[in-house]
């Protein structure tokens, strides 16, 4: 900007001479030199607040710079810290819940034993009774008692363990049969839809898992007995009844492992 001004200063003076010289006098020279030297040194200030600005708004970009990669450097620690946080508390869940399930299944082995022990107590004939009356002729033995729910049980999912879902099937239908009023009916109704699944009778087997959570909405089999019912219905291609199941299962029993699962299998909104 100066270099431009002192050149216009240079190419105007003789113009003016040449154009009205007569006119032209020392004082208009004079003024119009002082004009170029005002304007140069608006110029040179201009030129100054300029590269000042740049040099604020430079250090003012650095500084964000800085503290953006900061801000980075501390959400990826974050990230990092909340995955392992998240690893862990996964952990703990598995741990609770080996725990949870060993101590049902100590629960019933102790139950079970329990009803072995009374089925194989003797039993002491009455003196008065017709044993006695009759000389020479020995009483016959008591029929043997069949085995208790919780002996039905335990045997029926050692046996769908062992891949024998035939006899697991049978065995639960006897316990609810004979026990009908038991308080191991919807653990024994629920482990029955497993044995008509792993015999590849999905449909009973969906069946019976309707049964557990609409007849035993309360029992601990309930909302996973709920969540394999959406799998099946969405394995039947009718993904809007199984959306509704999963829903369920979220709102009815949201603290449990089923409404994890069922949660997974929602649309994200």
């Amino acid at each position: 900007m100066s270099v431009f001004s002192t050149r216009a200063g240079v190419v105007l003076l003789p113009l003016l001479f040449a154009a009205g010289g007569c006119f032209a006098t020392r004082n208009d020279v004079r003024v119009l030199q002082g004009d170029i030297r005002t304007m140069h040194e608006q110029g040179l200030r201009s030129d100054s607040l300029n590269r000042e600005a740049i040099a604020s708004l430079s250090g003012q970009l650095a500084v964000m710079d800085d503290s953006l990669r900061g801000l980075s450097t501390r959400l990826t620690r974050l990230q990092g810290s909340t995955r392992e946080d998240l690893y862990n508390i996964g952990q703990l869940l598995i741990q609770i819940q080996e725990l949870t399930g060993q101590s049902q299944a100590r629960i019933l082995d102790l139950r079970a034993e329990l009803e072995q022990r009374n089925r194989m107590e003797p039993i002491i004939p009455d003196s008065g009774g017709a044993a006695s009356a009759t000389p020479g002729v020995s009483a016959e033995p008591p029929a043997p008692a069949a085995p208790g729910p919780a002996q039905l049980l335990q045997i029926s999912i050692d046996q769908l363990r062992r891949g024998s879902a035939g006899t697991a099937r049978r065995g639960l239908e006897e316990l609810l049969r004979l026990y009908p009023t038991s308080d191991l009916v919807p653990q024994a109704t629920f482990y029955l839809g497993e044995a008509h699944a792993a015999e590849g009778d999905l449909e009973s087997a969906d069946s019976v898992f309707v049964q557990v959570y609409t007849r035993f909405p309360r029992s601990n089999e309930a909302p996973t007995a709920m969540y394999k019912h959406g799998v099946f219905l969405e394995d039947q291609g009718r993904s809007q009844e199984a959306e509704a199941i999963f829903r369920d299962v979220v709102e009815q029993y949201p603290r449990s492992d089923a409404a994890t699962l069922a949660r997974s299998r929602l649309p994200s909104n």
